[in-house]
């Protein structure tokens, strides 16, 4: 019996995993994981001061993060009923590593191994990316509040640092498919057509029999 699905979404900020995530979810029938991001109470402040505030706001994405994988496995993955989600929790390690100091780096990445060691895998990474002039301009049109300070230096070093990370996900992993699609190309939200091309390009995967329906 194949694995029970378990897709994630993944791209730096403001590149569309939330809409893409529940498009899926429509589409195959899946339930719908979303990340915790306006109930973390540091994240404002951390756009203003990244070092001052870098570790509270890691710590409490780890967390929150942690506990809804945790609800997943048991409310759903467990009981064969499939899931998209708009993250993926080793996206911990791009914005610790990026923003925290060397030893609270170290420190962080201890908890995070003790507390992901035992968590529901995704069996297909759909990965988003985009232009840092995209991904400024969608967060604009967002308008988050928390997020219009961003600086477009720390988004671009992000973009890179995701790359960077996805390339390595592929080789450690190479049992789960990563599914790439470029947001400059693809407007999925306001196109149909870009929004077919991706789901028929994710089932190909399905019928390869990389993931399990």
């Amino acid at each position: 019996m194949g694995q029970t699905p378990f897709i994630a979404v993944e791209g730096p900020i403001g590149v569309g995993k939330t809409s893409l995530a529940k498009k899926l979810a429509s589409h195959f029938q899946y339930t719908l994981l979303k990340e915790i991001v306006e109930e973390n109470p540091f994240l404002g402040k951390f756009y203003d001061d990244i070092e001052e505030w870098s570790f509270q706001t890691e710590m409490f994405f780890l967390c929150n993060r942690y506990k809804q994988l945790g609800d997943i496995e048991k409310k759903f993955l467990s009981q064969s009923e499939a899931v998209v989600s708009d993250y993926h929790i080793s996206k911990n390690l791009i914005f610790a590593e990026r923003t925290l100091q060397k030893q609270e780096y170290a420190k962080y990445v201890q908890i995070y191994n003790i507390l992901t060691q035992d968590m529901p895998r995704p069996n297909m990474i759909v990965y988003l990316d985009a232009s840092l002039d995209t991904l400024l301009e969608r967060i604009k049109k967002r308008g988050r509040e928390m997020e219009q300070n961003i600086q477009a230096s720390y988004l671009e070093q992000l973009s890179s640092d995701y790359e960077l990370f996805m390339n390595k996900f592929e080789r450690d992993h190479p049992d789960i498919p990563v599914v790439r699609f470029n947001g400059d190309d693809l407007d999925f939200v306001n196109h149909q057509e870009d929004l077919d091309y991706m789901i028929e390009t994710i089932q190909n995967h399905f019928n390869k029999g990389e993931v399990i329906r």
